[in-house]
């Protein structure tokens, strides 16, 4: 019998490879019992943790672990598997999420860092990490993501990398590697001898690989061994193992709502988002309503006046028969702390959700772009409890549908975009394939 996989999700854009299962955007114990009764093999709790201080993080892991230990005995589950997703170029709370996972749900065997996500060119070997940027095989640690100003690193060889992110509590020399040669020829031995939560970092370049590493796992698993995962989105394909989706990513325009054009909504601020959006405002019946987040002073008034403007300009969009793109300005502005750069951050949000919710009603689809938006957009925007993932419209990029009695936006279809997944066109292709039939 598969075990039930519980995903925690630091983003929502951690399904980016699955279909036909549930996201839940609220953990108390009653909503985890629902994820664990549901049929799919897999479901995903969105913490949105990557959006929060290390302190908050924490917390929130814990508190969702401690109802999920109680929505597991209620349901009398016996085989389960706990994934830590987080971000395929290493920012995120490691080790905060997965030590927290342990002391709640633990003892475990093992947690594996298992980073690779093939939609998103992200490859490991020799237990250094990639990302491809412009058709080259680049480390990660020598891409803009390391400089990050939260989560910088400054390793891809990811024993060093588990080294600097623990403090030294876990030497690189003390983590487990399992390169490509040892997974191609079979890991079960090594991984029946694990104990005491070892550290282990997993090489893999394509999903045969993967696929090899999750059937060794589940069979180890399944004759009593704990493990826990922090991976990427790659490897929840081969452990799910679900097949392919209902409706081929080229026709999901299927999902539309009447026809009709819809809305899209930017957030994210990396260097790839940006890229796209200038792509998609070039797209026909594409039309741009910058947000000037910098006017954002803390204020009510400030607050009120973006929000009134932007709401007049989407209307008259919408009424025009075209689909506006909601973006914040691309400047990139400067913080004198992490905390303070939360802050804003949170300021920025509740107005793309308050815009959000004024959105004409009778939109046929959302784009969410960025991985805070997207989760945003679920739980705040639009306030769902939880969201049947319908599949990706391309590779790496979700949708869900609303429930049919939603109060505002019901049976609404709304893609997840990864603010650092595919290429400069990528924005505009998934626009043009849900604006097919208008």
């Amino acid at each position: 019998m598969q075990p039930k996989i519980i995903v925690l999700d630091d983003d929502p854009t951690g399904s980016q490879t699955v279909h036909s299962c549930l996201l839940l955007m609220q953990w108390d114990v009653e909503t985890l019992r629902v994820g664990l009764r549901d049929q799919a093999p897999i479901f995903f709790v969105l913490t949105n943790t990557r959006s929060l201080t290390p302190e908050a993080a924490k917390s929130v892991t814990q508190e969702v672990c401690r109802n999920l230990k109680q929505a597991i005995a209620l349901e009398s589950i016996q085989d389960f598997l706990v994934v830590s997703r987080s971000d395929s170029t290493l920012r995120g709370h490691y080790p905060i999420e997965t030590d927290a996972i342990a002391e709640e749900l633990g003892s475990f065997d093992a947690h594996f860092l298992v980073p690779a996500f093939f939609e998103g060119g992200r490859t490991t070997r020799d237990s250094v990490h990639y990302l491809k940027v412009n058709g080259v095989d680049t480390p990660v640690h020598d891409t803009e993501f390391a400089k990050d100003s939260v989560f910088g690193y400054k390793y891809s060889y990811l024993p060093d990398y588990v080294g600097e992110k623990t403090q030294g509590r876990i030497h690189a020399d003390q983590v487990e590697r399992f390169l490509l040669a040892d997974i191609r020829a079979g890991i079960q031995p090594r991984l029946k001898n694990l104990h005491n939560n070892q550290c282990c970092v997993v090489d893999a370049e394509t999903q045969a690989d993967m696929d090899k590493f999750a059937s060794d796992v589940l069979t180890v698993a399944s004759e009593g061994k704990r493990f826990l995962f922090r991976s990427a989105a790659s490897l929840l394909t081969s452990l799910a193992n679900l097949g392919a989706q209902l409706i081929a990513q080229a026709e999901m325009a299927r999902y539309v709502r009447g026809g009709k054009p819809g809305a899209v909504i930017v957030g994210s601020h990396v260097k790839k988002t940006t890229e796209q959006l200038q792509k998609l405002l070039e797209a026909p019946g594409a039309v741009g309503v910058e947000i000037e987040v910098a006017q954002l002073t803390g204020s009510d008034e400030a607050h009120d006046r973006l929000l009134s403007d932007a709401v007049e300009k989407i209307s008259e969009i919408h009424n025009a028969g075209k689909t506006p793109v909601v973006f914040t300005s691309r400047k990139e502005l400067t913080f004198d702390d992490a905390q303070t750069r939360l802050d804003f951050g949170e300021s920025v949000s509740t107005l793309l959700m308050d815009i959000l919710q004024q959105l004409p009603a009778d939109i046929g689809f959302l784009i969410s772009k960025g991985g805070i938006t997207s989760n945003d957009t679920l739980s705040k925007g639009l306030a769902l409890r939880t969201a049947r993932l319908l599949g990706q419209v391309l590779a790496g990029v979700s949708m869900v549908r609303t429930a049919e009695d939603h109060p505002q936006f019901p049976n609404l279809p709304v893609v997840l975009f990864p603010g650092n997944v595919g290429d400069e066109t990528a924005l505009a292709t998934v626009y043009q394939r849900l604006n097919q039939h208008i």
